[in-house]
């Protein structure tokens, strides 16, 4: 992507490498992700170049958080008894950038219904600042398996916070990872339950960001997941019994079928629903990209090593464009614009190999978690208890290996 034509003055300010990292490799939350990319950020950060052009034509409010915005849509929680556990979130603390996730944000979004766990996913939160390279990974699992241990105290509540963490390892060093992933679990081995290596690859810079696509190495495979050094590190997940978590685009669902059929004694959970793409080259095609992603879905389903995460659907690449309306959704317009989506879903996997999550803060852009949660209660109001036990909780408690709360 060539660089900004504009003449306008920017204030360049130069970060340590530490920051650097972090603030590159931070992409994929949404809330800041203009910020963090493009010119009058906070701090007078200014990284021309990264952004395309319709991408910099926006303005500041569309790309962060807004909670005055997300209370112009208030609901009261349906059935604010039905126990739930949350299978996708994540928390950081980028103070730097004024962009703050932790316990205390985590008890506000949750309290109108009844979240009894949650299971945190990485999201390149606190890495080590030095050490080997390949080993700085852990240092977000230790400041999980902190946040996890503040929770567990009941000082904040019944709610037990990141009960299961998943971390990051590069499985793309082969053999060589079984050392990251013995540290990842000695820094919580009661709690650590799996990996997941971003394979959201797109055909842009834009999509690539919007997907959390590392920026470091810089050399990794675009079809990162039929790679054969990274299916050398990923066969080690299977030694160490830990699952793997499956972040593509639908346009490589089908590399995520092919990794499942490779490796049928590892426990995949599909992200997202494959992440539909809804922008740029994709925007105004959303009956083409159904009917492809449903293909790929119905291929993947057929794997019995694969459950289903039913969320993530709130998010810029989806292309919504939920935030730049002047009110944020209601329950009822979400479910009837993902409702295919979700139903298509549980027919091809079943409600036992499916699990409802918030993908919070990142769909936070978009609504709040009050309103995502009813969608999924009036989405499943026609299910059995049973069925529906699975979907909010049982599924999760079961791939997860949670202790019930």
């Amino acid at each position: 992507m060539g660089e900004d034509s504009s003449t306008a003055p920017r204030k360049i300010v130069a970060l340590k490498p530490s920051l650097c990292l972090h603030f590159i490799m931070s992409i994929i939350t949404r809330r800041n992700f203009f910020q963090r990319t493009g010119m009058a950020a906070a701090g007078g950060i200014a990284l021309p170049g990264l952004l395309s052009a319709s991408l910099r034509a926006e303005t500041e409010p569309n790309w962060i958080t807004k909670p005055e915005w997300l209370n112009l849509t208030r609901e009261s929680a349906i059935e604010p008894e039905l126990p739930i556990i949350d299978p996708h979130h994540h928390l950081w603390d980028r103070s730097q950038l004024a962009d703050r996730y932790m316990l205390e944000e985590l008890i506000e979004d949750t309290r109108d219904h009844n979240i009894r766990q949650t299971v945190f996913v990485e999201c390149s939160a606190m890495y080590r600042a030095d050490g080997l390279e390949e080993f700085r990974v852990v240092g977000e699992t230790e400041f999980v398996q902190g946040v996890a241990a503040m929770s567990a105290s009941g000082a904040y509540g019944e709610m037990r916070a990141a009960t299961g963490i998943v971390g990051a390892a590069n499985l793309c060093i082969g053999e060589r990872v079984a050392a990251v992933l013995e540290a990842q679990i000695a820094a919580s081995p009661q709690r650590f339950r799996g990996i997941r290596q971003r394979a959201a690859w797109g055909d842009s810079a834009y999509i690539r960001a919007l997907g959390g696509w590392p920026s470091t190495p810089a050399n990794l495979p675009r079809r990162i997941l039929l790679d054969s050094d990274f299916r050398k590190g990923y066969a080690q997940l299977r030694t160490h019994g830990l699952s793997f978590e499956g972040w593509v685009f639908h346009t490589h669902i089908d590399d995520l079928t092919d990794l499942a059929k490779a490796f049928p004694d590892t426990t995949i959970i599909f992200n997202h629903l494959g992440g539909p793409i809804g922008v740029e080259s994709y925007a105004g095609r959303r009956d083409e990209v159904f009917a492809a992603w449903k293909l790929s879905v119905a291929e993947l389903a057929k794997c019995p090593n694969v459950v289903a995460k039913l969320g993530g659907l709130q998010m810029i690449v989806n292309g919504y464009d939920w935030h730049k309306r002047d009110k944020p959704p209601t329950s009822d317009q979400l479910l009837e614009t993902n409702r295919d989506w979700y139903n298509y879903t549980i027919d091809q996997f079943g409600p036992d190999r499916c699990m409802f999550e918030s993908n919070f803060p990142v769909d936070k852009l978009s609504c709040s978690y009050t309103v995502l949660w009813n969608q999924f209660k009036k989405l499943t109001k026609n299910f059995s208890k049973d069925e529906r036990a699975d979907m909010f909780h049982d599924t999760a408690m079961r791939v997860y290996r949670l202790t019930r709360v």
